[in-house]
C-alpha cells in the first residue's frame, strides 16, 4: 500500500512540473511575438535585436528543460 502512494505521488509531482515545459513554449511564443511586432514597427532597428531575441529565447527555453528534468527526477528517482 504504501509503494503504490509513494509512486501516486511521484507521478503527480512529474506531472506538475511538466507544466512548466508548457510554460516555456509559450515563453519563447510570447519573445518571439514581440520581436516580430517590433521588427514590423521599424525594421531598421530589427538587425541589431536579432542576439537579444536568440538570448530571450535560450533563457526561456532553458528554464523549460530544467522543468523537464525535475519531472524525470521525479518520476525515476528510487
Amino acid at each position: 500500500m504504501e509503494g503504490d502512494i509513494a509512486s501516486m505521488g511521484q507521478f503527480i509531482g512529474a506531472g506538475l512540473a511538466a507544466i512548466g515545459s508548457g510554460a516555456a513554449a509559450i515563453g519563447v511564443g510570447h519573445v518571439a511575438g514581440n520581436f516580430l511586432a517590433g521588427a514590423l514597427r521599424n525594421p531598421s532597428a530589427a538587425a541589431g535585436q536579432t542576439a537579444t531575441l536568440f538570448i530571450g529565447i535560450a533563457f526561456a527555453e532553458a528554464l523549460g528543460i530544467f522543468a523537464f528534468l525535475v519531472a524525470l527526477l521525479l518520476m525515476f528517482a528510487v
